[in-house]
C-alpha cells in the first residue's frame, strides 16, 4: 500500500491505476500531457473520488511520492520517467500494481502478433471446463480494474495480454502460465534493438519458479531461456517433431505421461492451417498447464469466433468473399494473413510503414496474391519494392481499392484488407480501419453489387 502515488497517463491503464490506489486510501496525482473533451469528463470523475488531476501538463510535479505509477502509451526513455526517476522514485507499470493485487493464479501471453485471439481461445476452452475466469491487458480491461478489491479472490484464472510496453516496469509480476507466442520485428522505433525487444518480452518469465510454466515458440526458446535464467518448467510447441506440442496437418499432438502420444483434431476451423495452427498448439499446452483437459481446446475451436478486425470475414457476395484483417499493422502479419487464405486473393495493403525492409513478405505475394491495391503513405515504397513480381495498383483511399479490387474480383476469390501499416496517416487507428472497410462492404451490397 502506497500514501502517496503519481499516475502518469489518463487512458484506460491510467484511470484503472489511479481508482485502483483511490480504493486503497492513497492520495493520488495523476497527469497527462494531453487536454481534451474525454480527458476532462474522466478527470472530473477523478476528482469527485479524491484524485488530484493535472492535463495539459509538460512537467512532473515537484513533489515526493512513494510510487509512480506508468501507463503504456509513456516509454521509459521519456523524460518524465527520468525526472520522476532520477528524484528516487520507484517506477512501475500498470500492469506490475494490478499482479501485486491479484489473489489468483494468472495466465499470460504475450508476442509479436495474434495475442489477442489466443486470450480469447483459452478463456474460452477454460470457460467450457466450468472454470471462472477474467480477461484482463491489452485485450479486456486493464488488470488494476479486474483486481480492485476482492474481484480476483471470486475466479480461478485471470488470462492477461501482455505488452512489451507493459513489461518495460515490472518488478515482481510473474505469472504462474506465460506464453510467449513468437518474436518478431514490431515497436524497434521504441525499443531500438531486436535483442532488446527480446530481452523486453523474456521478463514474462524473469521471476518463475520451479512450479511455473513457460510456453514458447521452438524456435525461441533456447535463446528465451537463456535470458531468462529461472528454474521454471519450460514447454516448446511449433512446426517439428522437436515440440513438445506440434501442429502439423490441422491437428496438434502431444506426449502425455503414462498415455502415450494424444492427438487433438483442428481441421475445420480456423485454426487449421500454419499460422493458427501455432495458437492452438500453444493454447493446449497453455491449457493443460492450467490443469484443464485439452479436450476442451478441441471443443473450443469448432465454435470460436475471429475478434473484430483479425481475419474477420465481412461478407460474401457473389461468390468473393471480403475480409477484414486491418489489425495488421507490419508486414509479418500481412504475410501472416495471406498464408491462412485459400483462396486466390486480391490484398489491400498499405498506411504508415514500420519497416523499412519489404522484400521479405515477395515469395508469399507471388504465390498467393494476383493484385495489390495499394493505399495511403506507403503506396509509392510498396510499388516499388513488390511492382517487379506482383501487379500493383496505387488507390490512394480504402474506398477506392475496395471499388478496384471488386471489380477485378472473380468468384472464388477473397478481397483481403490486411495493411501491414499503421492506420494514423488516414484513419484515427487500426479500428476505425476496418469499420470503414465494412462500411464500403456493406454499401456494395446495399447497391445491389452491380460491378
Amino acid at each position: 500500500m502506497y500514501k502517496k502515488a503519481l499516475v502518469m497517463g489518463m487512458g484506460a491503464s491510467g484511470m484503472a491505476a489511479a481508482k485502483l490506489l483511490l480504493s486503497e486510501k492513497t492520495e493520488v496525482t495523476i497527469i497527462d500531457a494531453i487536454d481534451n473533451v474525454n480527458l476532462r469528463r474522466n478527470a472530473a470523475l477523478l476528482r469527485r473520488k479524491g484524485a488530484r488531476v493535472v492535463l495539459g501538463s509538460d512537467s512532473v510535479p515537484d513533489e515526493k511520492f512513494d510510487v509512480c505509477i506508468v501507463s503504456p502509451g509513456i516509454s521509459s526513455c521519456s523524460k518524465w520517467i527520468s525526472t520522476v526517476e532520477s528524484r528516487g522514485i520507484e517506477v512501475l507499470s500498470e500492469l506490475e500494481l494490478g499482479a501485486s493485487r491479484c489473489k489468483c493464479p494468472m495466465l499470460a501471453v504475450t508476442g509479436s502478433k495474434g495475442k489477442s485471439t489466443m486470450v480469447k481461445f483459452c478463456t474460452d476452452a477454460l470457460s467450457l471446463a466450468k472454470q471462472h475466469v477474467a480477461i484482463a491487458g491489452n485485450y479486456g480491461p486493464p488488470l488494476c480494474g479486474v483486481v480492485t478489491g476482492k474481484k480476483s479472490k471470486e475466479l480461478n484464472w485471470v488470462i492477461v495480454e501482455v505488452s512489451s510496453f507493459q513489461l518495460e516496469k515490472v518488478k515482481t509480476f510473474k505469472p504462474h502460465v506465460g506464453v510467449l507466442l513468437n518474436i518478431q520485428p514490431d515497436h524497434l522505433d521504441r525499443h531500438g534493438t531486436m535483442q532488446s525487444y527480446a530481452t523486453i518480452k523474456s521478463s514474462l518469465f524473469r521471476r518463475m519458479g520451479r512450479r511455473d510454466f513457460g510456453i514458447v515458440f521452438e524456435q525461441d526458446l533456447s535463446a528465451i531461456r537463456k535470458l531468462s535464467r529461472t528454474p521454471n518448467r519450460w514447454i516448446s510447441f511449433g512446426l517439428s517433431g522437436r515440440s513438445d506440442y506440434r501442429y502439423a496437418d490441422g491437428m496438434v499432438s502431444y506426449t502425455e505421461q503414462g498415455a502415450g502420444k494424444k492427438i487433438l483434431d483442428f481441421r475445420g476451423t480456423i485454426f487449421a492451417n500454419e499460422v493458427l495452427g501455432l495458437t492452438a498448439a500453444a493454447t493446449v499446452a497453455a491449457v493443460k498447464a492450467c490443469g484443464v483437459k485439452p479436450e476442451m481446446v478441441q471443443q473450443a475451436a469448432q465454435k470460436f469466433r475471429s475478434l473484430p478486425h483479425r481475419m474477420q470475414t465481412v461478407a460474401e457476395i457473389r461468390g468473393v468473399k471480403f475480409i477484414n484483417d486491418s489489425k495488421a499493422t507490419n508486414l509479418t502479419a500481412l504475410a501472416a494473413a495471406v498464408k491462412m487464405c485459400d483462396r486466390p486473393i486480391k490484398l489491400i495493403a498499405g498506411g504508415l510503414l514500420k519497416e523499412k525492409q519489404l522484400n521479405f513478405v515477395k515469395k508469399i505475394l507471388v504465390k498467393q496474391v494476383d493484385a495489390v491495391y495499394l493505399i495511403g503513405k506507403a503506396a509509392r515504397k510498396m510499388q516499388e519494392a513488390w511492382g517487379d513480381a506482383v501487379r500493383c495498383l496505387t488507390c490512394g483511399t480504402l474506398q477506392r481499392a475496395v471499388k478496384f479490387a471488386w471489380n477485378e474480383a472473380n468468384k472464388g476469390d477473397v478481397v483481403l484488407l490486411s495493411p501491414g501499416c499503421a492506420s494514423f496517416d488516414q484513419f484515427e487507428d487500426f479500428e476505425d480501419r476496418g469499420t470503414q472497410f465494412i462500411k464500403i462492404v456493406e454499401l456494395l451490397k446495399s447497391e445491389g453489387v452491380v460491378k
